[in-house]
């Protein structure tokens, strides 16, 4: 090995270790940071500078906005499907009914933003900050989603077949999961989505659809599921301490339920 490729390996081990401690951290990345920086809420592009880049876009070039400030701006409609948005700033930015199925989000800033009715099917939303942000009606069906999602509104929203759950082989420098604390997400579509070890705690989920989904070790304390479907749900592990359990469809046909932790807790009236 020469003295070049040798150093190059060193370099991308290194950067391999950086990126892997990052995304260790991601879901604490606010700590010590600055929301009212220019950084965070200001914007370094236009919408038609955007829609420029986007024209010159092509299948095999995307168009790559790669840690852009777009703070603030109002996106609606666009079409950014497949783009690259990694570490992108988009906090309170307008994206309501824009397409953005398999765009990389990884590590991006959108909080407060609002995506109501967009699509983000087969997206990839890995330690990105999602803090009340509205996606009521978005389509995130099949995407990759550890995202914190703290505070958000998915209201009628669609995660069917997403993978929102850690991925043990791989959490050697912490867990990584999606984060649905407090959330909205009544009448969320969570048909056969992978929901183990998220963080469900106090989160609204009346009405929703979790036939098929993973619940396993999820937290689910203090969280509303009046009235959800939960037929073929996995419960092993899940913990319900204070959850409320009223009135759901299908639990006789759930999976697991007598392995999930503390149902003496429930709230079933």
């Amino acid at each position: 090995m020469t003295r070049t490729v040798a150093l190059a390996t060193l370099g991308l081990a290194a950067l391999s270790l950086a990126l892997v401690a990052m995304a260790a951290g991601a879901q604490d990345m606010m700590r010590g940071v600055d929301l009212t920086s220019p950084a965070m809420v200001s914007a370094e592009m236009t919408r038609p500078e955007v829609e420029a880049m986007l024209a010159k876009a092509s299948p095999k070039q995307p168009a790559d906005f790669t840690g852009k400030r777009l703070s603030g701006l109002d996106l609606s409609g666009l079409d950014l499907s497949n783009t690259v948005l990694r570490a992108a700033r988009l906090n309170k930015t307008i994206l309501r009914d824009a397409r953005l199925d398999g765009a990389i989000l990884d590590q991006a800033w959108l909080l407060d933003a609002d995506l109501t009715g967009a699509s983000l099917k087969g997206a990839y939303l890995f330690a990105s900050q999602m803090a009340r942000a509205r996606l009521d009606g978005a389509n995130l069906s099949g995407a990759r989603i550890a995202a914190d999602l703290t505070g958000a509104s998915l209201v009628g929203a669609s995660i069917a077949d997403a993978h929102l759950g850690a991925d043990m082989r791989n959490q050697s420098m912490g867990l990584m999961r999606a984060v649905l604390r407090s959330a909205k997400l009544e009448q969320l579509n969570a048909r056969n989505a992978d929901l183990s070890r998220v963080d469900l705690e106090f989160a609204v989920l009346r009405g929703a659809d979790l036939s098929g989904a993973s619940l396993k070790n999820a937290q689910l304390g203090g969280a509303d599921l009046t009235g959800a479907i939960v037929i073929d749900a996995d419960f092993d592990g899940a913990d319900l301490v204070s959850a409320k359990l009223i009135a759901p469809n299908g639990l006789d046909r759930a999976k697991n339920f007598d392995k999930a932790k503390n149902r003496d807790r429930l709230i079933k009236e």
